[in-house]
């Protein structure tokens, strides 16, 4: 799964739909997630997109969202993130969420 930087973000984020990691190496839980997206990631294949984020190396990226913990996956849709979770969200629930805006 591809890790982006603010203007990988920008462009891929810009249109359709994608699912947004917010992470960072360090964090226990945010490897628990890392699994779970890759599932996720193969599900959507062709349907969505699935990338990550790192805070420690986008920290104004990660702010602008107002991203205080870790792992929040941001749902975008054209450019706008219409829904955002904190924590470890399980596949079903993801692949559901991501498909509402599909």
């Amino acid at each position: 799964m591809k890790i982006v930087n603010n203007e990988e973000f920008k462009q891929i984020t810009k249109e359709g739909v994608t699912l947004v990691d917010f992470f960072a190496s360090w964090c226990g839980p945010c490897r628990m997630m890392a699994g779970i997206l890759e599932e996720v990631a193969k599900e959507l294949d062709g349907k969505a997109n699935v990338v990550k984020v790192d805070v420690d190396e986008e920290e104004d990226l990660a702010r602008s969202f107002g991203i205080l913990s870790i792992p929040t996956l941001l749902i975008f849709k054209d450019g706008k993130a219409v829904e955002k979770h904190v924590g470890v969200w399980q596949k079903e629930d993801c692949v559901a969420a991501v498909k509402k805006y599909l």
